[in-house]
């Protein structure tokens, strides 16, 4: 018999699938331009590689931080109103950064970006959240986690081509106009309910910050599990530079960013069945174990080279660059260990929470990718410097060896994501064990 509940099962109401819709298109525009970010703000704008690291780290550091504030300002316009602002946001912030490219202009109207990208993330999670029930709500998220990575994946495929024929300012308008045509699919089809619900005040947010903060367990497990981010975010930080400087213009960095998007759609799902069973804590350390040996795969690119030449075939159907060959396979592990790690952080971060406040908690749950986008990313700007820089910076009239020089010990940089992933497996064994034997004590302690 059919259910007579109308949003039970895969049957979506209309606001559902318009609110997945415009996340597609938001996600498009988001990583066409992300991807490239550092490469703009240093070949576009003229920022060295520390000063790009320091900008792109606040920027994607600053996104997640606004998440649960400008979440709080959306409950309080309405979610129509929320979606309009977003995509005009970020719509003429984009379009800005095509047209203007000094040095202030560019900050400026970064700002734009970040605040509609951190608008968009609790506006259409929110539509989903209320637009489903407890019986179809896992399958609701499911879609929307797929066309988050759909979204991630297809904007990153045009890119290339954009910024190979067309040059990499141009890259901003594929944005803006992506932003533009959800603005206006918008305007004319997205006209939600005005859903019932507990809206929080700046000051009530502002609280469960500190409150998350000051909780030992909590702040803990986010910095830990950042060390996995620190090395998931140089796709964007390190990756596209380092591809570039190394292979030449005609390489496509954006494409091989999309190995790990490809791998969690593929994979996440089984890799979730098989360890439902085991605790979350120790799926998530499988995961961060992953971790130093896809850096490590990422930095034998140049040994694998000096053994095989500039070429590798691939079972005899293609070949590959060694150093292309070598970041692909870390690339993979990444999305692997992602598979491990991101549905089962957030279920283990809740049971950290004081019973009855884990939805408060969880609002800042995310916080790891402040810290990781940060450390990230400033860490990358310095590791470019020193082991890959930009050829505007080198001396003129190199020779072709004298210029090879300058970036011999490129793969060095991974290096340093090895140590950080083995100091984050490391720390995260610390913590089960302390965690577990507190937990122990807690369950002893009544009976004494």
């Amino acid at each position: 018999m059919a259910s007579a509940n109308p949003k039970s099962g895969w049957n979506f109401s209309k606001d559902f699938w318009t609110a997945n819709f415009l996340e597609l298109c938001e996600r498009m525009a988001y990583y066409g331009f992300f991807i490239v970010l550092t490469l703009y703000l240093t070949n576009i704008a003229g920022f060295s590689d520390k000063e790009t690291g320091v900008i792109a780290g606040v920027f994607y550091a600053g996104i997640f931080f606004l998440n649960p504030f400008v979440g709080a300002l959306g409950d309080r316009i309405g979610f129509r109103k929320g979606i309009m602002i977003t995509f005009s946001s970020l719509a003429f912030g984009y379009c800005m950064l095509g047209l203007f490219h000094t040095k202030a202009a560019v900050l400026f109207f970064l700002l734009f970006v970040m605040f509609g990208a951190a608008f968009i993330k609790p506006l259409i999670s929110g539509t989903v959240a209320k637009t489903t029930n407890e019986d179809n709500r896992a399958r609701g998220f499911s879609v929307f986690y797929w066309v988050v990575n759909i979204g991630a994946f297809t904007g990153k495929t045009f890119v290339p081509f954009i910024r190979q024929e067309y040059g990499l300012v141009n890259l901003n308008y594929f944005s803006a106009i992506m932003a533009l045509f959800a603005l206006v699919f918008a305007f004319f089809f997205y006209h939600p309910e005005r859903y019932e619900g507990k809206t929080k005040s700046t000051k009530e947010i502002f609280h469960s910050l500190i409150k998350v903060v000051t909780t030992p367990r909590l702040i803990f497990l986010i910095l830990i599990v950042s060390g996995f981010w620190i090395t998931q975010g140089q796709l964007y930080a390190t990756m596209p530079k380092y591809v570039i400087r190394l292979l030449g213009e005609q390489a496509k960095p954006e494409w091989l960013a999309n190995v790990n998007p490809l791998i969690v759609v593929v994979f996440v799902v089984l890799i979730t069945h098989l360890m439902k069973k085991k605790k979350a804590i120790n799926s998530i350390l499988i995961g961060m174990l992953l971790m130093p040996f896809s850096a490590f795969a990422m930095s034998l690119g140049t040994s694998l080279g000096n053994i095989t030449g500039n070429e590798i075939s691939i079972f005899g159907l293609f070949t590959l660059h060694p150093l292309t060959a070598m970041l692909i396979t870390g690339i993979a592990i990444q999305g692997f260990a992602e598979c491990f790690i991101s549905p089962r952080y957030l279920e283990y971060f809740s049971l950290q929470a004081p019973k009855g406040e884990e939805g408060m908690y969880l609002g800042f749950g995310n916080l790891y990718n402040f810290f990781s986008s940060l450390a990230g990313f400033i860490l990358s700007g310095f590791l470019l410097d020193a082991y890959c820089p930009d050829p505007k910076t080198l001396p003129a009239n190199l020779t072709a060896e004298q210029h090879a020089a300058y970036y011999a010990h490129a793969h060095y940089i991974w290096y340093y994501f090895i140590a950080t992933g083995i100091i984050a497996v490391t720390a995260l064994l610390v913590y089960r064990h302390i965690t577990q034997k507190k937990d122990i004590e807690k369950e002893v302690k009544p009976a004494e």
